[in-house]
């Protein structure tokens, strides 16, 4: 059988698509912000955040995270890091650290809410009046705080640091395909052929979450709450032992 592209075009595609998202990022700033919404709540408002927040958690029922292979705007900048340094990333028990911060969040967003006595209105571009995100002085330290953050983790924690411990949106989508997983509804998946793998440990070397692909496709087992679903594995396995499924099952 002959041997697949390295990144064959769908990659090129995808990591293109991240690095123009990476580039609105000074646009699409607020709709993401995890500040943001728990002013809003103060307020009764549900803001832009909630809204696209409610919508990853949605999403993940179909999807799992492929927001974050094929759209998030920071997986733009964590991916043109990998030409800087390449190493993996940990994961493991420390991908609970993201949890540690996502919980006490989420119980002070409820918190301000509840105070304020439920939310009473909705304003997707709360404090985004011309839609831009970035406009002052104020706004643009807090773009380069967030940015400071993702490039240092990325450098130093290994293949998308940021993902793996600090992003407060993962946990959305990881609930999500969760809740999808316990109903066995169709999704996006990944379906493996183990008898096809030479252990070439190709899948491993390039996945951008670090991890041990090869091991889940020997296993015939490929759920694993931090995959994105980049179909990286895929695109660089030479025997075509990985594949995108639209079914039930895990």
């Amino acid at each position: 059988m002959a041997e697949a592209k390295r990144h064959p075009q769908r990659q090129t595609i995808r990591r293109a698509v991240i690095f123009v998202t990476f580039l609105l990022f000074p646009v699409v700033l607020n709709y993401l912000s995890p500040y943001l919404i728990i002013e809003s709540a103060a307020n009764g408002i549900i803001n832009g955040s909630f809204v696209l927040f409610a919508l990853l958690f949605l999403s993940a029922l179909f999807v799992g995270r492929l927001w974050c292979a094929w759209v998030c705007p920071g997986a733009g900048m964590q991916e043109a890091c990998f030409f800087i340094t390449n190493k993996p990333a940990p994961g493991g028990k420390l991908d609970w650290i993201k949890w540690g911060i996502w919980l006490p969040w989420i119980g002070v967003i409820a918190w301000a809410a509840i105070a304020a006595g439920g939310y009473r209105t909705v304003d997707v571009f709360y404090r985004i009046e011309s839609g831009v995100s970035v406009t002052d002085v104020f706004n643009y330290v807090t773009y380069y705080i967030v940015l400071a953050l993702v490039l240092v983790l990325s450098l130093w924690a290994g293949r998308r640091g940021f993902c793996h411990y600090v992003c407060w949106m993962a946990p959305f989508m990881i609930l999500g395909r969760k809740v999808r997983n316990a109903l066995n509804t169709p999704t996006l998946r990944l379906e493996a052929i183990p008898e096809r793998c030479i252990r070439c440990h190709r899948c491993n070397r390039e996945c951008p979450m670090s991890l041990d692909v090869e091991g889940m496709t020997l296993a015939g087992a490929m759920e694993n709450s931090e995959c994105i679903l980049c179909g990286t594995c895929i695109d660089t396995c030479p025997k075509q032992a990985l594949r995108y499924r639209f079914s039930t099952g895990k």
